[in-house]
């Protein structure tokens, strides 16, 4: 009895899985033998095209119980898949022609890394269009800002969402760079040195032009030229770290989410039949951005892993980060692609209660306006230093009468109006309420970030414009 992958089964979509599934494996291993074939073919070595045509006519034909009965028989997978191959096509036997073992895996690997990581980026872009979306929403709803998550000054909830959106985008632009210029391990042979492959092809232009058109072919822009008998691992780091770097910002949006419900501020789209707790049947349990959070750190750990294999090839290479790998490097896809779709569904259900977030903005606003008064009484001709003091002085004596009685009303205002030394200088109470009376006041430049966010995404959501359409399948 053998276990299920969890992230696969219960997180990852069917074409996340496709990828790294042993069928997806084994045509990506097809596609490689196909494309080797015709630039071999190319290169003026006798394969005859009805040949290769049968190659691709039976490219899909994958018995994979005939493949595990030839793995049992002959205790080598490769050669298990070349005879498979064969077999299917009813062709002569000219795929993996001057290759070997590594020339296969570690080129499929990084086939399968590319085409996840592409899956992957597009969902971030409909990831960022969305929140960009939202922050044109609520762009208006002025919010008690937080640090250390103590109210400090006033924002709006499109703004933070914004806030989020920039750092997501800054990611994404990365990664897609990172993408574009990853390199194939390419048609090395046993050490790196291209010896079978020269010998077979009879010159190094032939070689070289060979392994061109494969990656081509392959979708690859850039071409090793001196590995070894496996890529640099640290490839993998560089990659997974990207899915952790990408996942963070989605990450600060759901503990923003979480402690947004918490004070009942936002929800993220609770739905009608969703049960939040077994034993208390009132609650409304953030639990998908619970989860985001969860995927997050998740991808972080992988990201530790695969940072833990560079530089620990022996030589020209060895297998020991096989086990790793393995584990390490669909499951970064699957965390990265199960987060993606939580993320997407609580964009897409998430709401707001304005009422109760401007309860919350009137509670804290003498609060949140402290440094407005403090210009107010500089104004007025206090010292800067004096006039802190009494503000200190009167906000914390306020907070805490608030925190200790349970009062609706901030009475700040109220204090400072009868501070002696605000008295002297003339700053009456209608004064500093008449300051405090349009909140919009206190966003700052909030709207225009916004808008210069938007402006700042919006060749890359050109760029992809289908990917970042993509709406979210249901999740668990």
């Amino acid at each position: 009895m053998t276990n299920s992958n969890v992230l696969s089964e219960r997180y990852a979509t069917a074409a996340m899985n496709r990828i790294f599934s042993e069928r997806g494996k084994i045509m990506a291993e097809r596609e490689l033998w196909i494309a080797v074939m015709r630039a071999q073919q190319e290169m003026g070595l006798p394969i005859p095209e009805q040949e290769i045509r049968k190659f691709e006519a039976a490219k899909e034909q994958i018995d994979l119980e005939l493949i595990r009965e030839m793995e049992r028989r002959m205790r080598h997978d490769v050669k298990a898949r070349i005879e498979a191959f064969v077999k299917a096509a009813g062709a002569a036997e000219h795929i993996h022609k001057g290759m070997t073992s590594r020339d296969l895996t570690d080129n499929v690997e990084q086939m399968q890394i590319r085409h996840a990581g592409r899956l992957v980026l597009g969902k971030y872009t409909a990831i960022l269009r969305r929140l960009l979306e939202r922050a044109e929403e609520f762009e208006g709803v002025v919010l008690t800002a937080r640090t250390h998550h103590q109210p400090a000054q006033a924002t709006t909830l499109g703004r933070r969402l914004a806030m989020w959106a920039e750092e997501l985008l800054h990611h994404i632009e990365r990664f897609e760079q990172a993408l574009a210029g990853y390199p194939l391990r390419g048609l090395k042979g046993p050490v790196g040195t291209q010896f079978d492959m020269l010998t077979l092809l009879g010159g190094v232009e032939k070689v070289k032009a060979l392994e061109q058109r494969v990656a081509r072919a392959l979708g690859f822009r850039v071409v090793l030229d001196a590995p070894g008998q496996v890529y640099p691992r640290s490839l993998d780091g560089e990659i997974i770290n990207h899915l952790a770097l990408l996942a963070a910002p989605c990450e600060n949006y759901a503990k923003g989410m979480r402690l947004m419900a918490g004070h009942e501020l936002v929800t993220e789209g609770f739905q009608e039949g969703q049960v939040g707790s077994s034993a208390m049947p009132h609650k409304m349990n953030t639990r998908s951005s619970e989860r985001i959070c969860g995927l997050a750190e998740l991808i972080k750990m992988y990201a530790d892993g695969a940072s833990r294999l560079a530089g620990d090839q022996w030589e020209e290479g060895d297998v020991s980060c096989s086990v790793v790998r393995r584990v390490i490097m669909p499951d970064a896809f699957y965390a990265s692609d199960g987060l993606c779709e939580t993320m997407l569904t609580v964009l897409k259900e998430m709401g707001a209660y304005p009422a109760v977030i401007e309860r919350e903005t009137e509670r804290y606003l003498p609060f949140l306006a402290t440094t407005d008064l403090l210009m107010l009484a500089i104004q007025a001709g206090l010292g800067r230093e004096a006039a802190h003091a009494a503000i200190k002085k009167h906000a914390v004596s306020e907070a805490l009468r608030l925190r200790a009685g349970g009062a609706a009303e901030n009475r700040l205002i109220e204090s400072l109006a009868n501070d002696p030394l605000f008295r002297q200088a003339g700053i009456t109470e209608a004064r500093m309420r008449e300051a405090l009376e349009n909140k919009a006041r206190f966003i700052g430049r909030a709207r225009e970030q916004i808008a210069q966010v938007r402006e700042k995404a919006a060749a890359l959501l050109a760029r992809y414009a289908t990917e970042s359409t993509y709406q979210p399948q249901g999740i668990l």
